[in-house]
C-alpha cells in the first residue's frame, strides 16, 4: 500500500521542470528562493532538462507573466517616490510660510507695543489681524 504513493510521488518528481533559483546574502548568510530578493541577487543558472514543451511554453508565460509583475510594482514605486517628493516640496513651502507669517506678527506685536498713543489703536489692530492670519494659515 505504502509503495504506490511513493512510486507515484517519485514519478512526479522526475517530471518536475527547473526553475530559475536565486542566491540571497542576507546578515552574511546565503539563502536561496525561486524570487530574487533585491538588488543582491545572484541568478544560478536552472540545470538542464529534458522538459516537454508544454511545460517550457508554461513556464515562458509565467516568466513573463513575473516580468510584467515586476515591471508594474516598479512603476508604482517610482510613482510614490515622486508623489512622496511632491507632498515634501509642498510641505516645505507651507513651512516657510508659516516661519513668515510668525515673523510678521511678531513684528507687528512689537510695533505695537513701541507705538505711541496715537498710533497704538492702529497698531494693535495691525498685531491682532497679523496673529489672526497666523493662526489660520498655520494652526499650532
Amino acid at each position: 500500500m505504502l509503495r504506490i504513493p511513493v512510486l507515484l510521488l517519485c514519478c512526479l518528481a522526475g517530471q518536475a521542470t527547473a526553475a530559475t533559483v536565486y542566491k540571497c546574502v542576507e546578515n552574511g548568510r546565503p539563502s536561496y528562493s525561486d524570487r530574487p530578493c533585491g538588488r543582491t541577487a545572484v541568478e544560478l543558472p536552472a540545470p538542464s532538462s529534458g522538459a516537454d514543451p508544454e511545460t517550457l511554453a508554461r513556464l515562458a508565460r509565467q516568466s513573463a507573466l513575473v516580468q510584467d509583475i515586476e515591471g508594474a510594482r516598479a512603476l508604482r514605486e517610482q510613482k510614490e517616490a515622486r508623489d512622496a517628493a511632491r507632498i515634501e516640496r509642498a510641505a516645505a513651502v507651507q513651512r516657510r510660510r508659516c516661519d513668515k507669517l510668525r515673523l510678521e506678527a511678531k513684528w507687528a506685536g512689537e510695533d505695537a507695543a513701541r507705538a505711541a498713543k496715537d498710533d497704538a489703536g492702529a497698531a494693535r489692530i495691525k498685531a491682532k489681524r497679523q496673529a489672526e492670519a497666523l493662526a489660520a494659515e498655520c494652526p499650532p
